[in-house]
């Protein structure tokens, strides 16, 4: 079976224009999203008034798509998670509208994605129990319209988990630089550690974008 090409569900979104402080404000209600707008804004260095203007911004555009609770899977008895390839018959397109509109419709269904490789789609699937699992390959899975072969991998431990997206990475940062993920409090323009009346080995000076 031929790779199955990435096929985007809707149109590319526009990248949003961020600045330094749109980025404290996202990375901090990524960590806290029931943070008060007065807190929010004394974490970033703004007054209320324009910090709240500037996550009504972010709202607006898209950026910040919805505020969720998150739920500890095992407190609810949800203790198995699965991975699932699953390979189609054929690469048509009625077929896999088909079958991505009844993963949507399936709660089990965590993640799905439209993948490269051997199979045409990767599952992250969330169930009670094995027996849950089994109702949910026999029962449901296999009997879509065009499956052609199904393999699922059961996840052992749960070494790391996030939901938070690396937000310096995406602005093309391996690490914080003073004028955009500055930690309140400390001096700018000073590394940790630093002694007052010894020479760092490189004073960048203030940031141009800094806002004061």
């Amino acid at each position: 079976m031929p790779p199955a090409l990435p096929r985007p569900s809707s149109p590319p979104t526009r990248r949003a224009a961020l600045d330094p402080t749109d980025l404290r404000i996202l990375d901090r209600l990524q960590q806290d999203a029931r943070i008060s707008n007065v807190e929010l804004a004394q974490a970033v260095n703004l007054s209320p008034s324009p910090c709240l203007a500037r996550v009504r911004a972010l709202e607006a555009s898209g950026v910040i798509d919805r505020h969720v609770t998150l739920l500890d899977p095992a407190s609810v008895g949800l203790d198995v998670i699965v991975f699932i390839q699953v390979a189609l018959e054929k690469q048509v397109e009625p077929m896999l509208d088909k079958f991505e509109k009844a993963v949507r419709d399936r709660p089990e269904v965590m993640e799905c994605y439209l993948m490269t490789g051997d199979s045409d789609y990767l599952l992250r699937v969330i169930v009670p129990d094995v027996r849950a699992l089994e109702r949910f390959i026999v029962d449901v899975l296999s009997r879509l319209p065009g499956v052609g072969n199904i393999k699922s991998s059961l996840a052992l431990k749960q070494v790391k988990y996030q939901t938070a997206l690396p937000l310096r990475a995406a602005a093309g940062e391996t690490q914080a630089r003073p004028a955009d993920f500055r930690t309140p409090g400390r001096a700018p323009g000073r590394a940790p550690g630093h002694t007052p009346g010894q020479s760092p080995s490189h004073n960048p000076g203030p940031s141009p974008g800094r806002r004061r």
